[in-house]
């Protein structure tokens, strides 16, 4: 039978026939953390200060990275953003849940996101920035009448927030409202901020970021002082497009060419605002026990990061947006949580963004009684607590023709859905200039066995298979 996540919470908040529910909730502790998921949106593995960006300013996020757990290999679970956004919410690969690529599909109603799980524990929840995962009217979507907005209509409210102030997609990062900065070809209010379900119609003026952020403090604020633990989903728009830059933070770049002076002001001003979240939650008396992460949803957009408005850096890394060579997924991350993370903390155990889920619930103690569906992220806790010394299970990939397979050294790569593969050492070669498979037949076969079980394990979810006990 379907079991629909209305009836599933309700049952978990009642109490009643908990033993035949697929999830048992119970706390470990009383003070429970908050949480805060902070990601920007394109932001290239070399955009920042902390992982040797020398031009950038990003001093927040480096002084974030300074105080807490900094990750070196930390995968966003796919090369462009819908994607890897439903992954945070629910631990689960995009290709289990029907969100395959930018602006397809929607967050199915099965499915039982963070928002909702906590909400079980008492926390109150908002989500603010980039939704992406369906659109907010049943009606109408920026994207036009291909999004399918009748179909794909789900909004953060369905999904378990209780605040909410977002788009549907991508927004210009400064003077969003401003129709010379409008994404897309037409300029519509509607493809727009919502607040909890009323399009925002009046001009909101100024950097993105901060106009994110302006929302995000009453949230925190008011949780704050009445004790409650908070869930607070941070979705940025920066670096996207449409990239511009506020004049006070282009000239903090002046020297630079007019496509440079954009891009880096808007990963400046979001910068900022990451400061400006840092600082409220230590004035407030919650950072100790908040567990406050950072991320970005996949590699840097444009074809090199050398032309127009499209500056991003992989890194050392090849490729980038949409690809499953490293530059498309490896991306800047950070952890901070000082209350049960010692500052300057670094690790190249390959973590990813289907970990939130799993993490956070094995923090509060929430057990799997029974699994309905299978979870592709693993708690990071061990980790946390300085007991991991490698990953448990390899991270697969999937993006169009692409498909990959990810564990604590190699790397197996396919371009045209296993007709061919590549096998890379990213231990001796993080640059994947060296394909090893004549070399390591043996690893090479071990590894398409298993992408083929994850895959085929795959195939099952998206036939809704996992949501039948």
């Amino acid at each position: 039978m379907m079991i629909s996540r209305r009836r599933f919470l309700s049952s978990v908040v009642g109490g009643a026939a908990a033993m035949a529910l697929p999830w048992d909730f119970f706390g470990k502790k009383k003070d429970k953390p908050n949480i805060v998921l902070c990601m920007a949106d394109d932001l290239g593995f070399g955009d920042t200060g902390f992982n040797g960006n020398k031009i950038i300013k990003t001093p927040n996020l480096d002084a974030m990275a300074e105080a807490g757990l900094r990750f070196t290999r930390f995968y966003s679970a796919a090369p462009v953003c819908s994607p890897t956004r439903g992954s945070c919410l629910t631990g689960r690969h995009p290709y289990r849940y029907g969100i395959t690529f930018a602006n397809v599909g929607h967050l199915p109603k099965e499915e039982i996101t963070l928002a909702e799980a906590l909400k079980t524990q008492g926390y109150t929840t908002g989500h603010f920035g980039k939704w992406h995962l369906g659109t907010l009217l049943a009606d109408y979507s920026g994207k036009g009448p291909g999004r399918k907005p009748g179909e794909n209509y789900m909004t953060p409210a369905m999904s378990g927030f209780d605040e909410w102030f977002s788009t549907e997609y991508a927004v210009a990062t400064w003077d969003p409202y401003d129709p010379a900065n409008v994404h897309g070809k037409k300029f519509d209010v509607r493809a727009l901020y919502w607040h909890n379900g009323r399009n925002v119609t009046e001009k909101l003026e100024g950097d993105d970021s901060q106009i994110i952020m302006d929302r995000v403090a009453p949230f925190i604020d008011k949780a704050a002082k009445n004790k409650k633990p908070f869930l607070a989903v941070v979705w940025f728009h920066a670096p996207h497009a449409p990239v511009v830059g506020g004049p006070e933070y282009r000239q903090k770049y002046s020297q630079y060419s007019e496509g440079e002076q954009h891009y880096y002001g808007c990963i400046t001003a979001l910068d900022e605002q990451m400061g400006r979240l840092r600082k409220q939650l230590r004035e407030l008396g919650v950072a100790d026990n908040t567990m406050l992460w950072f991320c970005s949803d996949n590699g840097p957009e444009g074809k090199d990061g050398k032309r127009g408005r499209y500056r991003g850096s992989a890194g050392p890394f090849r490729g980038r947006k949409r690809s499953l060579f490293e530059g498309g997924v490896r991306v800047p991350a950070v952890l901070q949580w000082p209350e049960r993370i010692k500052g300057g903390q670094v690790t190249d155990i390959p973590c990813c963004t289907s970990d939130y889920f799993p993490t956070v619930l094995d923090v509060l103690g929430v057990k799997l009684k029974a699994q309905p569906k299978p979870i592709d992220g693993v708690s990071l806790l061990p980790l946390i607590e300085g007991k991991m010394t490698k990953r448990p299970v390899p991270i697969g990939f999937e993006s169009g023709s692409q498909i990959s397979l990810t564990d604590n050294r190699y790397k197996l790569y396919s371009k045209n859905k296993g007709k061919t593969y590549m096998l890379f050492d990213l231990i001796e070669d993080p640059g994947e200039t060296k394909d090893r498979a004549a070399e390591r037949p043996e690893i090479l076969r071990s590894m398409k066995t298993t992408l083929k079980i994850w895959r085929n394990s795959c195939e099952d979810s998206i036939a809704g298979k996992d949501y039948k006990i």
